[in-house]
């Protein structure tokens, strides 16, 4: 009998929530979504217009495979990345052209060795994109354990809370879904630690650019100071230029060894980004950098609005967000007259309830601005204000 050959249950946060959208829509219910992560709308004119052309260019290498380089679109990595940076990072610092972040994931404890033998891995997915965990899921030799995040610590782990056995640490700041960032100093802590016991770091930085706290810094701004380091970071277009979500852009900056094993990995399974994508976001990136801080304003000016209106309905912010386009909330103790069992109940009962449509991410709440809350603003209200949370 033909069937499902995978483990049961498999299902991760944010399949279980579209189809409980989809249901509650399915019955009538009008839906407000603040679960997408997603830019609404197209990217940046200044992108698209540079995309056009390069589909439109007889270059032959603007339309042929890139591979692990970027023949079309001249030292892209480098520039894509120092784009997002006061400047190119100081130091032996190598670069690698990726369609995207997500892609490259599932490749990096695969590029730590983990078809050959056990690997350690600790991720900010407690809560956070679960994408690592996932991933780690599916690759058996790759032990994962998530890395323990809270308010009292900024949604930042302590570099002694690595262990020394770690293989791999893959960790997103700013982080999904705290909206919290890395700083200097936390920084320096921590690529100390994994220094002095070769453990690998690795940073999402998808929402870099999207700072709003100038204390926020990129993990290749301090890797370089420690030459011991096997570092990687990796940078999208994703949510840079608008809605750069389908272009499947990006880059890695790292530690000559670390790239290089990202490389090996990658040339035998991947055949390279998408070249006139490419060349729009660099142009954008270049000459554009107006339209990207018109994005960065928008959605500071919607996260203000959004924490205010949902404070005033009696939810508890979890902690000011400092980048990026996320809320995140604690769980009310009791909602719709009832007690509340979990973030995930909250928020179940939300969308069949109200259409309100987060992300239950382990005791907290998820709400996006990526959609026009201001537009929605009454409506939210009235949601919540149905709702009547408690947390006594």
């Amino acid at each position: 009998m033909r069937e499902s050959r995978l483990p049961a249950g498999g299902e991760n946060v944010f399949q279980k929530i579209r189809a409980r959208r989809a249901a509650a829509e399915a019955k009538g219910v009008r839906l407000l979504d603040l679960s997408i992560g997603e830019p609404k709308g197209p990217a940046l004119a200044s992108a698209r217009r540079a995309a056009a052309d390069a589909v439109l260019s007889e270059d032959e290498a603007m339309h042929a495979y890139q591979y692990n380089a970027s023949p079309a679109v001249p030292d892209f990595a480098r520039r894509f990345v120092a784009a997002h940076l006061p400047g190119t990072p100081a130091g032996d610092v190598e670069y690698l052209p990726i369609p995207g972040i997500k892609p490259i994931l599932g490749l990096l404890p695969l590029a730590c060795g983990c078809a050959a033998g056990p690997l350690e891995v600790r991720t900010t997915t407690r809560p956070g994109y679960p994408i690592p965990a996932n991933w780690c899921d599916y690759h058996p030799h790759a032990a994962h354990a998530a890395l323990p995040l809270g308010t009292a610590g900024g949604f930042r782990f302590a570099p002694g809370d690595v262990p020394a056995t770690t293989g791999l640490v893959m960790m997103n700041y700013p982080h999904n879904p705290s909206g919290q960032i890395a700083t200097a100093e936390w920084l320096e802590a921590l690529c100390e630690h994994c220094a002095r016991h070769d453990i690998r770091l690795f940073n999402d930085a998808a929402y870099i650019c999207l700072a709003h706290d100038t204390a926020s810094v990129a993990l290749s701004q301090i890797a370089p100071n420690h030459p011991d380091l096997s570092w990687a970071e990796a940078f999208t277009a994703a949510k840079l230029i608008g809605n750069g979500t389908g272009w499947h852009v990006g880059a890695l900056a790292g530690s000559a060894d670390f790239i290089a094993d990202i490389a090996e990995v990658k040339g035998k399974t991947d055949a390279g980004l998408v070249a006139p994508m490419a060349a729009g976001v660099v142009a954008a990136l270049e000459e554009d950098q107006a339209g990207i801080a018109h994005f960065r304003a928008l959605y500071r000016r919607r996260l203000d609005m959004l924490s205010g209106l949902l404070t005033a309905c009696g939810m508890r912010l979890a902690i000011e967000p400092r980048a990026g386009f996320y809320t995140l909330w604690e769980t009310p103790r009791r909602a719709f007259g009832r007690e509340i069992a979990s973030a995930e109940d909250f928020n179940l009962a939300m969308i069949d309830g109200t259409g309100v449509v987060g992300v239950n991410f382990a005791d907290w709440l998820r709400y996006a601005v990526c959609a026009d809350v201001e537009a929605m603003a009454d409506d939210l209200e009235a949601a919540f204000r149905t709702a009547d949370v408690g947390y006594d």
